[in-house]
């Protein structure tokens, strides 16, 4: 079974789609940096500073269940994002995107720690995050959507593949500065202040996103819904009483990129991070180093989409990460900084090769004038599912190993990708050449 698109298409000039594609990206960034930035300072550092009377492994679980509030937040993001994208155009939703999420992420910078507010600390906290978590809920959606509607037919899965790049660009910029912090200041000044200072440069990202997402045009699949008076009157009512089963197992295939992604990002960070060979600057920079090469892999994934098929795409690289997460765990820990960065590598770029898609594929999923709506909330009820409660499972999980293989950690992860892969083979495929 296939899905079929309206044919008709508005001509624009290849400029515009660069320029909004583009705009799409910078965004992305900023806004990933802000949720990288959070998710690495829960792993090294929030631990010490809001939950200082905690015993480190249980500090490190209490900063992790920080981290998952912001999942919490993002399916509320979607409903809202989501019904302001099919309501009042894809647009809107960026330009509130990048402030909601960028601003809080501002204030995190500027709240005191556990021994200058007491518990009042770790609250504001968790209220940050999830305000953070609101603005992630539409950002992805509003980015690929934008890209992808106004880009060239036959080459929608390449142009809605940018903004994809933004989350490991993110990673790199919000990491490379905690990294040169942490080098450049005593483990005092950083705990004391060092940390802060990313935080506080979200600031001006968010300043400098919000100013290039205001140039943005609209696209033409909004104003033509808009010019026709098609725009749904309850978009997220339509899509949950026509489209439930739909946006079910679209989350339950995304479900998998989320907890892979955080495997081997935010849990493989603070899983080694002291042991014997695995420093927190050269683990950090081994993970930097493999999400460069995801970076660059996903436009060639997304541009193989174009050629043979989304869901083809997706279904190789969910097989392949449910195969490659086995050696991935028996190997990670062993052999040192190149070995993980090997290790890692591999699993990224078998994530990369089904999420490098899900940009094109998923909003393809979903009628023009339910588009946003369907998107957002089945993609981000995808990454509660998959990276909420990771960093958290898996600590658990690996608790009852010590220092060997987690393979507790690994059966988890195969059959999370079991599931997806089920999912996967529900939903239909979309025609590549086609409009959306």
């Amino acid at each position: 079974m296939s899905i079929r698109q309206p044919t008709e298409r508005p001509v624009r000039r290849p400029a515009s789609v660069n320029r909004v594609t583009g705009a799409a990206l910078v965004g992305t960034v900023i806004e990933f940096y802000d949720f990288a930035l959070y998710a690495t300072a829960a792993a090294i550092v929030f631990g010490p500073v809001f939950f200082p009377g905690f015993a480190p492994a249980t500090a490190t679980l209490a900063a992790f269940g920080t981290f998952a509030t912001g999942f919490v937040a993002r399916p509320l993001g979607s409903v809202l994002f989501g019904h302001i994208g099919d309501r009042l155009g894809r647009r809107v939703v960026l330009q509130s995107t990048v402030l909601v999420t960028g601003l809080a992420t501002f204030a995190v910078g500027l709240l005191p720690g556990y021994r200058e507010l007491g518990v009042a600390a770790p609250v504001c906290l968790v209220v940050l995050r999830f305000v953070q978590g609101l603005g992630i809920g539409g950002e992805w959606t509003g980015a690929v959507l934008i890209a992808g509607e106004h880009a060239p037919a036959d080459r929608r899965g390449l142009w809605a593949s940018y903004p994809q790049t933004g989350p490991a660009i993110g990673f790199l910029l919000a990491n490379g500065c905690v990294l040169a912090l942490s080098a450049a200041l005593p483990e005092g000044q950083f705990l004391a202040w060092g940390w802060r200072v990313p935080f506080w440069c979200a600031g001006l990202l968010t300043l400098t996103g919000f100013l290039l997402r205001s140039r943005i045009v609209e696209t033409p699949v909004f104003q033509g819904l808009a010019r026709d008076d098609a725009l749904a009157r309850s978009p997220l009512r339509t899509v949950l009483r026509r489209h439930r089963a739909r946006v079910l197992l679209v989350a339950g295939a995304v479900m998998c990129t989320y907890a892979v992604h955080y495997t081997a990002t935010t849990w493989a960070m603070s899983h080694l991070v002291g042991r014997p060979g695995f420093t927190a600057t050269g683990t950090l920079l081994c993970l930097m180093a493999a999400m460069t090469v995801m970076a660059a892999a996903t436009p060639v994934a997304a541009a193989l989409g174009d050629r043979y098929g989304r869901r083809t795409l997706s279904v190789v690289g969910c097989l392949a990460m449910g195969v490659t997460t086995v050696p991935y765990l028996a190997l990670l820990g062993t052999g040192g900084l190149p070995t993980l960065w090997a290790c890692t590598t591999v699993m990224l770029l078998a994530l990369i090769t089904m999420l490098g898609v899900q940009g094109a594929y998923i909003p393809e999923l979903f009628a023009p004038g339910l588009r946003t709506s369907g998107t957002a909330v089945s993609y981000n009820l995808g990454a509660v599912l998959g990276g909420a409660l990771t960093p958290l499972i898996n600590s658990r999980l690996s608790q009852t190993t010590g220092d060997g293989v987690p393979w507790a950690v690994a059966a988890y992860l195969v059959g999370v990708c079991a599931v997806s892969l089920l999912c996967l083979l529900r939903l239909p495929d979309t025609h590549a050449g086609e409009p959306a």
